[in-house]
């Protein structure tokens, strides 16, 4: 299984032939390299381009899974802020006290 479309791939023993120098030139071109070690992928040389790319896809990837876990999660019920501070323990003008305090002992 690989995640790159077409990539040329080549045993260790062929790349290490190649060189680093002819491998990272090809992948600087755009050519993606996976490297095999008794017909398992072990490594794969791709180009900054290459690399930007799936790093992309891989945010956007995280963003939809985001989405859809909180469209199929979502009930439609809202928590206002002083439920959530009560459930806690707090309440918001303890809390806004405090944080006065804070500020003015920050100030002198």
């Amino acid at each position: 299984m690989t995640i790159l479309p077409f990539p040329e791939t080549m045993s260790v023993t062929e790349a290490s032939a190649r060189g680093v120098g002819a491998i990272v030139r090809a992948a600087s071109e755009g050519h993606d390299i996976v490297v095999e070690r008794h017909g398992q992928a072990i490594a794969a040389v791709v180009g900054m381009r290459r690399l930007g790319e799936l790093c992309e896809l891989e945010a956007d990837l995280r963003s939809a899974a985001l989405v859809l876990t909180r469209r199929a999660t979502d009930n439609g019920r809202r928590t206002d802020l002083d439920d959530a501070l009560a459930a806690f323990g707090f309440e918001r003008a303890e809390l806004e006290t405090e944080l006065d305090a804070e500020l003015t002992a920050g100030r002198s």
